[in-house]
């Protein structure tokens, strides 16, 4: 496997939450210097200041797929049964997942909209949906037939959508428009099972996709037509997602599970749910944040 030479640093443990299960859903909000993600099973929204190390923890009564910031402040969440404001105590906005789902992952695209996807609990093939919250507060299904509805991003100049359905072990690109249907559709990197299942993603200035394995134990790189062209080991297996952040936007932070290992994986893993931090040796994009 090429594994290319960007990497300035080795990831190393950057947050470390003992009870961490389903770390996930890492989003640099840039404006305010801190890190948001989310515990999916724990319902635990989490933030932390990276210069200060000063935490917030906001505790749900159901799971949380993923955050997002909101440009006037706040946070806008994919829940178990839709989307919701996250100020002091959430505030419903649409309830659109049927039962036996729950949202999974999610991003803001360019736009300031909110794109979040849906799962089964059993992960029974094509049960789930991506969603597109706007910023009238409507929500749109953009896409069926999904299994575990994953990784989105966009790419630099904005025609293209990456997308990750993990039940089918592929990340694939869609055309894209601002408030448009989804357009020409193609599988832009297919693997083997192997190889581990494609998760998170961040996209970064290069145009480059960076994915999460999960089983996999590793980040890997890909170039826009997606040939491989790095990867970055890490000391666990379930590796969810990843973000860039940081002042420069050239530090990545690796978001990773204990959720479903053994007690003898877990004892041969304990930095299972850590997130980690490195310096890749690229930057990454802006995040966008919710304009609604």
């Amino acid at each position: 496997m090429h594994t290319g030479t960007l990497m300035e640093s080795a990831p190393e443990p950057f947050v470390v939450d003992t009870d961490a299960e389903l770390t996930e859903g890492p989003v640099w909000d840039g404006p305010r210097g801190r890190l948001l993600w989310v515990d999916i099973t724990a319902g635990r929204v989490h933030s932390i200041d990276i210069e200060t190390a000063r935490r917030e923890l906001w505790q749900l009564d159901h799971e949380v797929g993923a955050v997002a910031p909101c440009a006037g402040g706040g946070l806008v969440i994919a829940d178990r049964i839709g989307f919701a404001r996250l100020d002091e105590k959430p505030t419903r906005l649409s309830d659109v997942v049927e039962p036996g789902l729950r949202m999974n992952d999610g991003a803001c695209d360019p736009t300031g909209c909110f794109w979040a996807g849906t799962m089964a609990f059993d992960e029974r093939p094509g049960a789930g949906a991506l969603y597109r919250l706007s910023t009238d507060g409507s929500v749109q299904e953009m896409l069926g037939g999904v299994t575990i509805s994953n990784g989105i991003g966009w790419s630099r100049d904005g025609a293209r959508m990456y997308y990750v359905d993990s039940g089918v072990q592929s990340v694939e690109v869609f055309d894209w428009q601002p408030g448009a249907a989804l357009g020409r559709r193609r599988r832009l990197v297919v693997l083997p099972a192997a190889a581990g299942t494609p998760d998170g993603l961040a996209v970064d200035a290069e145009d480059c996709l960076w994915v999460a394995f999960w089983g996999g134990w590793a980040v890997r790189r890909y170039s826009p037509e997606g040939e491989l062209l790095s990867e970055v080991g890490l000391p666990v297996a379930r590796v969810t997602s990843c973000a860039f952040g940081g002042e420069k936007l050239d530090e990545l932070f690796i978001t990773t599970a204990a959720h479903g290992l053994s007690e003898q994986e877990r004892r041969e893993q304990p930095l299972a749910g850590a997130i980690f931090r490195c310096r890749p040796g690229v930057r990454g994009l802006e995040t966008f944040a919710y304009a609604g």
